[in-house]
């Protein structure tokens, strides 16, 4: 079972996952994660596996971490959830729209799409390996040997356990899935919930020609951008990140759109 951190107590409203990216964790969900259960929701954000306090594994591909998703949704939560995953959370969030429906009520992507990409984080999982963190005695000497652009550092730096002298990181595991990690598996399946596709508006994540390929996978997609906000737009611009959430998980779509079958 993954590590969760759970906010607020179940309520009147559906509860929520919260699915963290590449180099992250659930504790980095802190802020959007107690605002939205100030809605009266319980919201869960989880350590996807190899990353913070969850267990370590051999292989880190979509099909495994959706498994892991619904793992946490049916043993902590017990019903369906509104699911929110970033970068690598959002692609294990897809995965689990797609392959286990039941589970999922509403969808949100944050800046990806299920597509391959091109961008490597390599560099920065061989800077990590490269610092003696033996002989670091503050971040500020962690943070000058990763020799990184300042966004890439402070979020690498998140996962950095001074005390015990490791990376939170299951770094020989993500190296070797880099490539998986990228990819997107085509399963043929769809998801014919609601799905809010959310991009930072700075962002090269998310193209106009991602939309096709998202319309064949997900059938009722919502775009959105934030203007102003990179690829970590949550962190970038997180009041503007949860007005657009809470807005869309509170919307009834099928006022608008009656003759759309209701939601089980």
């Amino acid at each position: 079972m993954l590590n969760t951190i759970t906010h607020g107590e179940p309520g009147p409203r559906r509860p929520i996952l919260i699915a963290h990216g590449l180099f992250g964790s659930g504790r980095n969900w802190g802020v959007i994660a107690r605002r939205l259960a100030d809605e009266g929701r319980q919201v869960i954000a989880v350590d996807m596996r190899n990353h913070g306090a969850s267990p370590w594994y051999p292989d880190h591909n979509y099909f495994a971490m959706a498994q892991d998703l619904a793992e946490v949704i049916e043993d902590k939560l017990g019903s369906r959830a509104d699911v929110i995953g970033h970068s690598m959370g959002g692609k294990a969030a897809m995965m689990l729209a797609l392959t286990r429906p039941e589970l999922v009520q509403r969808l949100v992507v944050a800046d990806i799409a299920p597509v391959t990409y091109t961008h490597s984080h390599i560099a920065s999982i061989d800077a990590m390996k490269a610092v003696d963190l033996q002989a670091v005695t503050t971040r500020a000497e962690a943070a000058a040997a990763l020799n990184m652009d300042t966004a890439t550092t402070n979020l690498l730096l998140q996962s950095l356990d001074m005390a015990n002298h490791r990376w939170k990181l299951n770094l020989d595991t993500l190296g070797r899935e880099i490539k998986t990690i990228a990819g997107f598996p085509q399963t043929g399946l769809q998801y014919h919930g609601h799905a809010l596709f959310l991009r930072g508006a700075e962002s090269d994540y998310v193209q106009p020609e991602h939309r096709e390929t998202i319309r064949t996978m997900f059938t009722r997609p919502h775009f959105a951008k934030i203007p102003g906000a990179g690829h970590w737009l949550q962190a970038e611009k997180p009041a503007e990140f949860f007005t657009a959430v809470s807005a869309y998980l509170c919307k009834d779509f099928e006022v608008e759109h009656p003759r759309t079958p209701a939601l089980a």
